[in-house]
């Protein structure tokens, strides 16, 4: 795996500034994308390396500052949709051990970022992960 360069400033041979791209990551926003597929496209369609660099704000700090930011984070809704992927697996096929044992280290995991956000004060303290009710967290 390729190291990231380092580097202090925008790179000259981008195009857009910085109201132009936070423009594009509001749009794309709209369109229903998750940060990271922003980045992806930033970097794939409109040639931007680090979105940090050319606005001084990461696309999360962007998102959240207009309002349209995710109300979980990215990671722990990534992890509940693994994990209630897996109850539906589990709910077919009970017998099937390895995978009970994978759900309950995903949601050790969730239960770990749950503790971490709750004290970074992104998540509110009443915050409680349950995969009764993870689908309708997930669903907002």
């Amino acid at each position: 795996m390729a190291k990231k360069h380092t580097r202090r400033k925008a790179p000259e041979w981008s195009e857009l500034n910085a109201k132009e791209i936070k423009q594009t990551i509001l749009e794309l926003r709209e369109q229903g994308m998750s940060s990271a597929e922003i980045g992806l496209v930033l970097r794939d369609r409109y040639g931007v390396p680090d979105v940090k660099l050319a606005t001084g704000k990461k696309i999360t700090q962007i998102l959240r500052e207009k309002k349209v930011g995710p109300k979980v984070p990215e990671d722990l809704q990534n992890l509940i949709i693994r994990a209630l992927g897996l109850k539906k697996h589990l709910d077919l096929n009970p017998k099937d051990v390895h995978n009970k044992r994978a759900l309950q280290l995903i949601e050790s995991k969730i239960r770990r970022l749950v503790n971490y956000y709750k004290n970074k004060g992104v998540l509110p303290e009443d915050w409680v992960y349950n995969l009764g009710t993870a689908e309708m967290l997930i669903s907002r």
